[in-house]
This record gives structure tokens, sequence and C-alpha cells, in this order.
């Protein structure tokens, strides 16, 4: 089966959710980019309204592969946490309910997930084999974890244990904010953190995304550690454009027959 050569990505995140349509050769948009504002509250079916209004002003052709990507550990469909929306997500049919509420059906994958499919496909990561590990350094820390161009969901790492915390407590960019630490002083944390998953994977590269990538030059001298450290490439677009690819690939994926089941 021939994999579509467009696709459409919706990216939900605490404020605002986000989509356009995607160029799957180049990972460019190629619509102007749609964004609302996400409901106060982000409970299922008001999230779900206004995903509908994102795609309905897209007015993109109904056939296209969806993707969209969530702020939440995704499993077979299922959401099973929360960050920035309501507790009523977890544990429930996310793709199964998005699915109904659009009328066609989707790929519903984690935030971080989808942007580090998008780095490796399209951006940094861009011809790179090996482990690649995305760091998206924010309120907390969202990881995507992708090898030989295979992407490993859910990985969630920046939820290990150093120095007996939360390893996104003290190195987030939010907890540089909240104890008013100089990019030297936060350099150091990160290099407590980012040697502790060198320890672990021994990746090839790391990719840090988030708004504070594009402060990389000042704080990134800071974080001594041995692995290649850059800058994503996307900041606003990864979420979609890394959904859309997804959606792509699982749709025509012959590794995916449950998908394809669904669909008889």
């Amino acid at each position: 089966m021939t994999q579509a050569k467009t696709a459409i990505g919706i990216d939900i995140g605490g404020t605002g959710i986000k989509g356009g349509v995607v160029d799957l050769t180049t990972g460019e948009m190629i619509t102007p980019r749609v964004k609302l504002s996400t409901p106060e509250g982000g409970k299922p079916d008001d999230i779900a309204e206004t995903t509908k209004a994102v795609l309905e002003q897209l007015d993109a052709d109904p056939s296209l592969p969806i993707g969209v990507d969530f702020p939440a550990v995704v499993k077979h469909g299922r959401t099973m946490s929360a960050a920035n929306v309501s507790k009523k997500w977890i544990g429930f049919e996310a793709e199964a309910f998005f699915e109904k509420a659009l009328g066609r059906q989707i790929l519903f994958v984690n935030d971080a997930d989808a942007a580090g499919y998008a780095e490796s496909e399209y951006g940094a990561a861009k011809g790179r084999d090996g482990l690649i590990m995305l760091t998206t350094l924010g309120t907390g820390i969202g990881t995507a974890l992708i090898i030989d161009g295979l992407l490993v969901p859910n990985t969630e790492l920046g939820h290990l244990e150093i120095d007996g915390k939360d390893a996104e407590k003290k190195a987030a960019y939010s907890a540089k904010e909240r104890e008013d630490l100089s990019w030297e002083k936060w350099g150091k944390r990160l290099t407590r953190y980012y040697r502790t998953l060198e320890a672990l994977f021994s990746p090839d590269l790391f990719i840090v995304g988030g708004g504070v990538s594009k402060n990389f030059s000042e704080w990134s001298g800071y974080v001594e550690i041995e692995t290649e450290l850059v800058p994503a490439k996307f900041l606003n677009n990864a979420g979609i454009l890394g959904a859309a690819a997804l959606a792509a690939k699982q749709k025509t994926s012959p590794e995916n027959p449950a998908k394809e089941q669904e669909k008889k």
C-alpha cells in the first residue's frame, strides 16, 4: 500500500489546540496553522468539540490520515495519565472517543513521542542512526526515545528518581524559574540528569526541545556530558508534524494489522 503524501496533525496542549496539514515528504506545513484555546478544565467532551472545530477550520480532504497528540501516556488508544488537563482522562478510551466525536479514524499518541518522531524524520535527527533521545524542558520533562527511526513510546524519563527526587522537579525549566537559578546552576542540574540518561542508555544523540531550546547557546556550555547535545529544529509545530507522520505510517503499515482490521 502506498503511504499518503499528506496527513493532518493535531496537537492538544494545556493552553492551545493546534492543527495543520503536513507534506510528509518535506515535513512542511502546507496550510496555515489553526489554533484555538484549550477549554478551561480540559474535560474530554470540551476538548473533543474544540478539536472538531480545528479540523473543520482546516477544511482538509476527509480521506487524509489524522494524528492527534496529547499530554499523557497513551497505551492502545487509552490515556493513562493527564498533565494540565482534567483527571477524567486517566484510564480513558481516548482514541475511540475522538473517532466517534470526529467521525474519522485517527491515531492518538503521546505529545513528546510525536515531537521526537518529527525531529527524527525531518529535524535535528534526520539521517542519524542509533539511539536518539529527545528531552523537552518545560513545566516538566517530556522524553521520546527513537532507535534507528523506530519510536519506543511512553518512556516518561522525566520521572526518573535522581538523588531521591523526581528528575523534572529539579531539572525542568520550571525549576530554573521557580528557584531563580542562573544558567550555570541550572546547567549543573542538567548535567546530573543527562549523565544519568547516559549511564542507563548510552545514547548517540540528545535533542533538546521546548521553548528553552531557543536559548540553547546561553546554557548548553554548562552541560558537561559525553553525548552530543543539539537543539530541536521544531518548536510549536513539532507535535503537529510528528502526529501526522505517525498517523500516515500506521495507516499503511502491515506491522499494524489491528488498526487495519478495525477498518473492515
